[in-house]
């Protein structure tokens, strides 16, 4: 499984970029047929305190899994959207195992 992160308006560290990696690279464990990950980092200044904001797109054979998360800082949103993807795979293939036993 490939991920890409991109970070439009800030430059984002190498740091960052391996956290993101190791803890969405776990989520295969759950569901192997992962074809790739696109992590996108945004900043929103909303009054004074700077709310970072993490969206996850993931590409499995016929569909595409997206999750998005506001938070302080980006680890803790990351953290959050690895438990949202976990819940997400898992709902697909029930589906997909649903889906073959009928045929």
């Amino acid at each position: 499984m490939t991920v890409q992160t991109v970070a439009p308006q800030f430059k984002a560290d190498q740091k960052l970029i391996a956290y993101i990696e190791s803890k969405l690279s776990k989520l295969s464990i759950v569901f192997d047929r992962i074809i790739d990950c696109s992590v996108t980092l945004k900043l929103e200044n909303s009054g004074q305190v700077k709310d970072k904001i993490a969206e996850v797109k993931i590409h499995v054979p016929g569909a595409v899994l997206v999750a998005t998360e506001n938070q302080k800082s980006f680890e803790a949103a990351v953290d959050l959207l690895t438990d949202k993807m976990r819940r997400q795979l898992k709902r697909y293939k029930q589906r997909q195992s649903k889906s073959a036993r009928r045929v």
